[in-house]
């Protein structure tokens, strides 16, 4: 399994690569719930449909959708099969940081279906999937706080807006491939220092879609 070379800063970047369906699935989610719709005129349709809770807010809001959600986990599943396909050209003996999330899987494991590159989608529509249901846990607490969105401006919580989905997709990631280098252990250390920087890489990736119009709020 993964040795010391990916225990520093390698490890931090090999965690990012692995994980890198996880952390991009939100693009995926803008893609599917916003700019999609927005082209096609195809009705955008909230996951809570609408309901308010006693509080007085609503479950999650408008910004939650399911197309947002089928968006994020098709993106995220492409994505599996982009760093499979990279990965498969690197070695373990190489100490390479970006390995093939497949590396020490078996044609027997339960998301071996349809051979190698269906294993790679099934993996990465999962993390997608982690992301998403962190991202909407983060949701959830937000608005039991009285956080709303209001129109297509999103209330700034910097904490609930990324480590949410950082935890889930960490978190799917273990429960569901232990045994392969995307559960090993040893990169929990590495995912401890990713999770204290993500606040500040999705801060900066914010700032980034903002600046160039993807986005109507930095944050």
């Amino acid at each position: 399994m993964a040795g010391e070379p990916w225990t520093g800063f390698g490890g931090i970047i090999l965690v990012l690569w692995l994980y890198l369906p996880g952390y991009l699935a939100n693009t995926g989610a803008m893609l599917g719930g916003k700019w999609i719709p927005e082209v096609t005129g195809w009705p955008i349709i909230p996951i809570d449909a609408g309901r308010v809770l006693s509080d007085g807010n609503r479950i999650l809001g408008d910004g939650k959708t399911w197309n947002g959600l089928l968006g994020a986990v098709l993106c995220a599943g492409f994505l599996g099969l982009f760093t499979h396909w990279i990965g498969s050209k690197n070695s373990v003996e190489g100490d390479s940081i970006f390995l093939d999330p497949l590396t020490w899987s078996e044609t027997t494991s339960w998301f071996w279906i349809g051979g190698e590159w269906g294993a790679a989608f099934i993996v990465g529509a999962c993390l997608g999937f982690g992301c998403m249901i962190g991202d909407m846990g983060g949701s959830f607490i937000k608005r039991r706080r009285g956080l709303k969105r209001e129109g297509d401006v999103s209330s700034s919580a910097p904490l609930l807006d990324t480590l949410p989905f950082a935890v889930l997709t960490f978190g799917l990631g273990l429960l569901l491939f232990p045994g392969i280098l995307l559960g090993d252990s040893v990169l929990f250390k590495p995912m401890l220092y990713v999770l204290i920087l993500t606040p500040i890489i999705h801060r900066i990736t914010n700032i980034i879609g903002h600046k160039l119009g993807l986005k109507e709020v930095p944050y």
